[in-house]
């Protein structure tokens, strides 16, 4: 009898040990959300690490957040909190029909730089993320932000216009948005080629990882959102941002010229231009070094 309650005893005893040793577990993960909704049914995914003064960084088309990877790995090093967030439509965001212009990509970030509680943070976008960072900081008065990077923006006109003669043709940019309606996968793979400087500049393992980022995108997203692109014109914004920013611009650029980046420092008044001689359009890859240590200097001026 006495040898059974000493073996219960013992039974306690471990199983007791064993519910201390789980309550005393700390977490391994600093508890921010991958996910933010935006509205009713509509969630964004979001890369959220590091420490420090906010870096928020959006994507360009048909991207998503994960195309600043490198970024996040050397400025989470570096003393600051990197937030990438992916559009509706792309990657591992949600993918509603509805509409996709760049007031409701504007609205979105508003809601998740709220919800993320983020103050001073420094906003950077490339390509058409380019175009929805400058709207937001206009339309929102650079509300959250205190800075602003600007990647190979198509912007302030990605189309020609009047006063504007240097972005793709209403002829080019209508057949472009065909082929989003049409041959979808051709579209995407022929990219590369115009995507880098020259040949080489990117290895084939990255023109694959792109490439295979781009085909996550909704095709009814990617439609909408370079449509809304097409009509896009910033110009009447830029005297708007008041705050300080940075231009990023690869010399090579075959996608949105040197010269949008050359109107948008003309047109932004605390602004200046970094000039990427080795790259095209993608240079957060072609020069990443370069990009990471511009991004970084201008982080903390």
């Amino acid at each position: 009898m006495k040898k059974s309650i000493l073996a219960l005893a013992i039974l306690v005893s471990l199983f007791t040990s064993s519910l201390m040793a789980q309550s005393k577990r700390v977490n391994a993960s600093a508890g921010r959300a991958e996910y933010i909704e935006v509205e009713k049914n509509v969630k964004l995914h979001i890369t959220d690490i590091g420490e420090g003064q906010p870096i928020v960084l959006i994507h360009g088309w048909p991207l998503n957040d994960e195309m600043y990877q490198y970024q996040y790995q050397y400025l989470s090093r570096k003393g600051f909190r990197v937030i990438g967030i992916t559009l509706r439509g792309f990657g591992k965001s949600d993918k509603p029909y509805g509409k996709y212009d760049f007031d409701v990509f504007s609205d979105d970030i508003k809601v998740v730089l709220e919800k993320l509680n983020i103050q001073n943070a420094v906003l950077g976008g490339f390509s058409m993320g380019g175009a929805v960072v400058l709207h937001y900081v206009s339309k929102y008065d650079a509300a959250h932000v205190s800075k602003l990077a600007l990647f190979g923006a198509a912007a302030p006109s990605w189309k020609q216009r009047d006063g504007s003669p240097h972005g793709i043709s209403e002829a080019d940019a209508n057949g472009l948005i065909t082929q989003t309606l049409t041959a979808r996968e051709d579209l995407i793979a022929g990219l590369g080629s115009a995507f880098v400087a020259k040949e080489g500049n990117i290895s084939k393992n990255v023109e694959r990882w792109l490439e295979k980022m781009n085909l996550e995108a909704s095709p009814y997203a990617v439609t909408e959102s370079i449509s809304a692109l097409k009509d896009l014109d910033l110009r009447p914004e830029l005297s708007r941002i008041k705050i300080p920013t940075a231009i990023f611009q690869g010399t090579q650029d075959k996608l949105c010229p040197f010269p949008f980046a050359e109107e948008l420092n003309k047109g932004i008044k605390d602004s200046y231009l970094v000039r990427f001689e080795n790259s095209g359009h993608a240079l957060f890859v072609e020069e990443a070094e370069k990009f990471n240590t511009e991004l970084e200097k201008f982080a903390l001026k």
